[in-house]
């Protein structure tokens, strides 16, 4: 296929495209053969329980639980885009994580990535750690502190690439092979969701899991809440399949088919996401307004190489900084009006958030500071809206900002007062 020179600049440099992905995501799976109904859509399976010829013999399916067929229909299409054997979905990306961690017992390390999601904070710090897991955080784009955080008793690595909210890179395959030789029985794992299965495979990395919050880019409409685990190694799986059944952070049927049908158009999603945060970025980088603009895609990026040696494109995720101090920045959110100031992200709208207010509220100061996840910090989700429009809503809420602040220091000045 060839693509227009526009789309050619913008994956220059890049992976080239995983094979068949989107007739993957539109098939596999999605047999009609495996219903007597000979059905193109696959049914949402409601039924908790499943009749058994006799006691013992079912016929692949027992207690919805433990297995259900709208969700073998999600996991087998998942697979397949992520290039892996196996995949398990969970009733969100915090089930995924805490089903990955119970492979772990009381006295094991996790060695986490340092800039991660705020719930994967929380639940490392505050979590894991009390019930016995030895739990440090160290920067994986610098491959010697990895290594030094490396301990005798660490059994997991978890990298969140890019990071949420600051957008580091980590080099997954670097990690993977510097992880593996310290001990091959590690696991590392991949939070691959800012990245999605058509931007990313980790598994073809080195990683030995590759999970998502599917609620983001996976799903891709913001009405399922939903995790992902996809594994080549049987054993992994195997442990995996168990703990999904006994712990049962299991998603709903009418969930599972959402996000099936989400996945039909997600090459088509990401493809847009991307082209309208380049433009986002390109626009944001260029105002003076704007003190810094993190996007992995722009050439300005610390690992821009990086991202292009091991994505096939961009999200459309961007963090940037606004001039000035808190007001700033809580006064531009307050006035977008396409933006809606919301958490989460990855949806077909575009979201705009405070991290040290929002979603990284519940990590200590001290280390949002360390993170530079400051008061100006401002983190967007860039949706599928015209391009035109989403450059329209930046500028006007820009220039409101510095309009009301502009208002507030003439204020300040006719009583006499200090302006900062």
């Amino acid at each position: 296929m060839t693509l227009p020179s526009s789309q050619n600049d913008l994956y220059s440099g890049f992976r080239t495209a995983f094979k068949s992905f989107a007739t993957e995501a539109i098939h596999v799976g999605q047999e009609p053969e495996q219903w007597k109904s000979m059905a193109v859509v696959p049914p949402i399976s409601l039924s908790t329980t499943f009749k058994q010829n006799a006691p013992g013999n079912h016929a692949g399916f027992e207690y919805s639980r433990s297995g259900n067929p709208t969700r073998n229909c999600l996991e087998k299409a998942v697979a397949a885009l992520d290039g892996a054997k196996y995949c398990l979905a969970l009733a969100s990306g915090l089930a995924a994580t805490v089903t990955i961690t119970h492979m772990l017992k009381s006295g094991d390390g996790i060695v986490c990535m340092d800039d991660v999601y705020g719930g994967t904070n929380r639940y490392f710090q505050r979590i894991a750690a009390e019930v016995g897991l030895d739990v440090s955080f160290a920067d994986c784009t610098q491959p010697e502190l990895l290594k030094a955080a490396l301990k005798a008793n660490t059994k997991l690595v978890w990298i969140e690439t890019p990071t949420n909210p600051t957008m580091k890179v980590v080099d997954i395959k670097a990690c993977s092979d510097l992880v593996h030789e310290h001990n091959k029985d590690i696991v590392v794992v991949v939070d691959n969701t800012f990245m999605s299965a058509y931007f990313q495979r980790p598994l073809a990395l080195g990683a030995d899991i590759c999970m998502y919050s599917a609620t983001k880019y996976m799903n891709g409409h913001s009405d399922v809440v939903m995790g992902l685990v996809s594994v080549n190694r049987e054993d992994l799986y195997e442990r995996l399949k168990f703990l999904q059944n006994a712990l049962g952070g299991v998603p709903s049927p009418f969930d599972c088919y959402l996000c099936n049908r989400g996945l039909k158009t997600l090459h088509l999603r990401m493809e847009r996401h991307y082209k309208n945060a380049m433009a986002a970025a390109k626009f944001l980088e260029a105002d003076p307004r704007v003190e810094r603009v993190i996007f992995p895609g722009l050439p300005s990026h610390p690992h821009y190489d990086v991202m292009r040696k091991q994505c096939t494109g961009c999200p459309g995720m961007i963090t940037f900084y606004i001039k000035g101090k808190l007001e700033h920045a809580t006064t531009f959110l307050s006035n977008l009006k396409l933006f809606a100031v919301a958490e989460s992200l990855g949806g077909y709208e575009s979201l705009a958030e405070h991290p040290a207010i929002m979603t990284h509220a519940s990590v200590p100061e001290n280390e949002r500071r360390v993170l530079g996840i400051s008061d100006t910090l401002i983190r967007l989700s860039v949706g599928l809206e015209d391009e035109a429009d989403i450059i329209e809503d930046l500028e006007q809420a820009l220039a409101a900002t510095v309009s009301t602040h502009n208002h507030c220091v003439g204020i300040a000045l006719s009583f006499g007062l200090k302006a900062d």
